[in-house]
Parts: C-alpha cells; sequence; structure tokens
C-alpha cells in the first residue's frame, strides 16, 4: 500500500529525517514510535506533501513525492494531525459532511455519518452543536470520523490517545482496529506503547531523525534494550 525508501526533510538547514524506510501493507496497522522530536510527525508531513520530500514515497505503486498535499490526498491518503483540525463554527454534522469527497453523497462509501454517531456515542448528542463546544477528547474524534468521510484506503493518525480518558482511548483503539478491519492501512504515530502493541501489526522505532528498530510487537517486547534506550523517558 505505502513504501517510503530513503526519505529525507528539511526545515530550513535543519536535517530532519535522515533516510527512513518503513512499509505499510493492506488493512495493516503499523505503530511509529519514538520519543517527541524523533521525526515521527515529520514523516508523516513529509508522505503527504506538507515538509518537501526527499527521496521515493510510493503509494499503491505510484511515486507520489513531489505531488501537492490535495493530490495526494485525492488519490486515497488521509491525514489527522496532532491537532485537532475542526471547523469550530460548524456544527458536528457539518464538520462530518465537510469531510466528504467533491460529489459524494453520505453511505456511498464505507463509512457514514450513522456510522460515526454509532461508534460514539458523545458525538450523536452534540450533532447538531457548534464543533467548537466539543470536548478535547470529542474534537480529536470529530477530525478522525471526518477524515474517513472522504474514504481513504490508507490513513495517517499522529497521536490520537493524546490527552484522553482511558475509556475514550479503548474508543479510539476500537475505532482503529475497526478501520483496518475494513481494509483501510493505518500509520499510527503513537506515544502511549501498550495501546500501539496491543493493536499493532508491525512497529517501527525511530531515532534522531532514522528507523532504529523494525519488528512485530512481540519483537519489542522482548527488547529491554530498544525500549530503554529509545522509548522510556
Amino acid at each position: 500500500m505505502l513504501e517510503v525508501r530513503d526519505l529525507h526533510a528539511y526545515y530550513g538547514k535543519s536535517h530532519i529525517l535522515q533516510g527512513v524506510n518503513l512499509s505499510v501493507g493492506e488493512g495493516q496497522i503499523v505503530a511509529l514510535l519514538g520519543r517527541n522530536g524523533v521525526g515521527r510527525s515529520t514523516t508523516c508531513k513529509a508522505i503527504m506533501g506538507e515538509v518537501a520530500p526527499v527521496g521515493r514515497v510510493t503509494f499503491k505503486g505510484r511515486d507520489v513525492a513531489g505531488l501537492k498535499a490535495f493530490e495526494i490526498a485525492k488519490l486515497g491518503i488521509g491525514y489527522v494531525p496532532e491537532n485537532r483540525d475542526i471547523f469550530p463554527g460548524l456544527t458536528t454534522r457539518q464538520n462530518l459532511v465537510l469531510g466528504l469527497k467533491p460529489g459524494q453523497r453520505d453511505g456511498q462509501g464505507r463509512w457514514s455519518i450513522e456510522d460515526m454517531f454509532g461508534m460514539f456515542d458523545n458525538l450523536r448528542e452534540r450533532a447538531d452543536v457548534e464543533a467548537s463546544v466539543l470536548s478535547g477528547g470529542e474534537q480529536q474524534m470529530l477530525t478522525m470520523c471526518r477524515t474517513l468521510m472522504g474514504d481513504p484506503d490508507f490513513i495517517m493518525i499522529d497521536e490520537p490517545t493524546e490527552g484522553l480518558s482511558p475509556q475514550m482511548t479503548q474508543k479510539v483503539a476500537d475505532l482503529l482496529n475497526e478501520i483496518a478491519r475494513r481494509g483501510i492501512a493505518i500509520l499510527l504515530v503513537e506515544q502511549k506503547l501498550a495501546i500501539a502493541l496491543d493493536i499493532a501489526h508491525k512497529v517501527y522505532v525511530m531515532g534522531h531523525g532514522q528507523v532504529v528498530f523494525e519488528g512485530s510487537p512481540a519483537d519489542l517486547r522482548s527488547r529491554n534494550d530498544v525500549r530503554k534506550e529509545w522509548l522510556e523517558v
């Protein structure tokens, strides 16, 4: 589904990504782990075209490096950034409708508004109120759900459980599993190791702009040295 090879990215003269290699298969949940500042979010932005990538980014066999973000989105890549990117003056329902592709009606893709309300009762209860009054966790859910309304084949999600209650975190985990069940591949940037290892099929650990570990969740659980050096605070 997605293959990244020798990916570099810069902020000015700062060399942030230094030869990142990773791949995500169809229907896989792949976790991208590491401490803050190691380049995980920049990797997503480079794939999405929000940061100029140097290297090869292939999506469904097509090289997308150098395309604009809206062109990449049209190819079937969704992106949920770390900041809760909502339209605060619109209602919850209107935010979801905005996620639809041009010309697409609710229910024509893999997801419908009713699917989202069925998954998150909080959103149903606030369907017709302005999104600005939603809690931080509810805004995070709304951002994820709006992205899914565009019916992507692959989605990158950056820190979806940050600041959420344990109950809401579990709902996010349930949604991620449901996304994968419907055949959508996921690149998950996550700080909570337990959640990532519980739901991911494959994990990458980043350090200093490079991938320092690749393997299964079981592999990472057995590598105390990797967790101590690159993940534990």
